[in-house]
C-alpha cells in the first residue's frame, strides 16, 4: 500500500512539474523561441519543500502549431523512469488541465518578454501560484512554485533548469 501511495503521488509530482514545464512558459520567449531546446534540472540549485526531488529530469521544448509541446524524462526520488508529454497553449485564459491531481484549470499571464505567472484552480479556487523567469542570457530557468500539492499539503519549491 505504501509503495502504491508513493507511486501515486510521485506520479502526481512529475505530472505537476512537466506542466509547470509547459505553463510556465512566456509567450514572448515563444514567439522568439527562447525556450525550443533541453532543459536540465540543476539539483544543487533547485529547492523542494517538502521534499523528495526527482533524481534528475530532462525536457526537451518544441514549437508545435500555436503552442509547444513538452517532452518531459524523468527519474523520481524511488529512482523509477517516467515519461510526461504535453501540449500547451499560451492565450492568457483557463484552460482545463487533466489527470493531474492537485489543479484541474491554469492560466498564465505575462508580466514582461522573460516572466510570467502562472495561476492554477481546482474547482474553480486558487490552488497554486508560480513564477517562470527566463534569465537574460536565456541559459537558465527558474520556477518558483507555492500553494497546494494533491495532498492538500502547502509546498514551496525553486526549480532551476539549464539549456543543454
Amino acid at each position: 500500500m505504501y509503495r502504491r501511495s508513493t507511486r501515486t503521488m510521485t506520479m502526481a509530482a512529475l505530472l505537476c512539474s512537466a506542466s509547470i514545464f509547459a505553463a510556465a512558459l512566456p509567450r514572448t520567449a515563444l514567439a522568439q523561441s527562447a525556450l525550443v531546446g533541453t532543459w536540465k534540472l540543476n539539483l544543487a540549485k533547485s529547492t523542494y519543500s517538502p521534499g523528495p526531488p526527482p533524481r534528475s529530469q530532462t525536457a526537451t521544448v518544441q514549437a508545435e502549431g500555436q503552442g509547444l509541446r513538452i517532452t518531459v524524462d524523468v527519474i523520481n526520488a524511488q529512482g523509477d523512469p517516467a515519461k510526461v508529454v504535453l501540449a500547451e497553449f499560451h492565450d492568457g485564459k483557463f484552460h482545463p488541465v487533466t489527470g493531474v491531481p492537485a489543479y484541474d484549470a491554469e492560466a498564465e499571464k505575462d508580466i514582461d518578454d522573460s516572466t510570467a505567472w502562472i495561476i492554477r484552480t481546482k474547482a474553480g479556487k486558487v490552488v497554486q501560484t508560480l513564477i517562470a523567469e527566463v534569465s537574460a542570457d536565456r541559459k537558465t530557468w527558474t520556477v518558483t512554485q507555492g500553494g497546494i500539492n494533491a495532498n492538500g499539503q502547502p509546498f514551496n519549491n525553486v526549480v532551476v533548469r539549464e539549456r543543454q
